[in-house]
């Protein structure tokens, strides 16, 4: 890996545990043994370096939870298998980062807002609808909070159970399935940088 992915990976697994605003240049600088203006020679600024990371993460994550493709169960599990096996130490890096800027605009709120709203697009196909489209987002959230906050894992067993209990439930439309092209959560998002 070169120095820039290197740097990006190490900011989200920051970011999943301090928020994007515990990454910070001189941090990156100290925990890899560089230069403050090697880092920076390869953002420029911290609003960069944040957007690159939000980038970094979201295809991190559609290579974990998107790309092998499936039915919203198979999502759901990968999702909660992404959470559970600490991808980022501090469990899910969206969940993280989209509470810390929900009410901050600017171009790293767009990032993460944008990567939101593919993410729930692809869940409201899946689903073929949005109310569960919604719920089964929450649903994934909030285990992950749990289980970190907490540091019990059996909120990933009960979430499983819940979901499966509320994808029983009829909605009046057939679900979808992801394939290997739905990996746009990862390729649109770093295309906006």
């Amino acid at each position: 890996m070169d120095s820039r992915g290197s740097i990006l990976l190490r900011a989200a697994e920051i970011a999943s545990v301090d928020g994007l605003e515990g990454v910070t240049i001189g941090r990156l600088a100290v925990e890899l043994g560089m230069s403050k203006s090697g880092v920076f020679s390869h953002f420029g600024s911290k609003e960069e370096l944040q957007i690159c990371t939000v980038h970094t993460a979201a295809e991190i994550f559609a290579h974990e939870v998107v790309m092998p493709g499936g039915a919203l169960l198979d999502l759901a599990d990968r999702w909660l298998d992404y959470s559970k096996r600490r991808v980022f130490p501090g469990g899910c890096f969206f969940v993280v980062t989209r509470s810390e800027f929900a009410a901050r605009p600017g171009r790293v709120r767009d990032a993460l807002m944008l990567f939101n709203l593919r993410w729930i697009s692809l869940l409201e196909r899946l689903c073929g609808d949005a109310q569960m489209a919604f719920e089964v987002d929450a649903l994934l959230a909030a285990a992950d909070r749990f289980a970190v906050l907490y540091d019990d894992a059996s909120a990933y067993e009960r979430v499983r159970l819940a979901l499966r209990a509320r994808i029983a439930m009829p909605t009046g439309m057939e679900m979808s399935v992801a394939t290997a092209n739905d990996n746009s959560i990862a390729s649109h998002a770093s295309s906006t940088s």
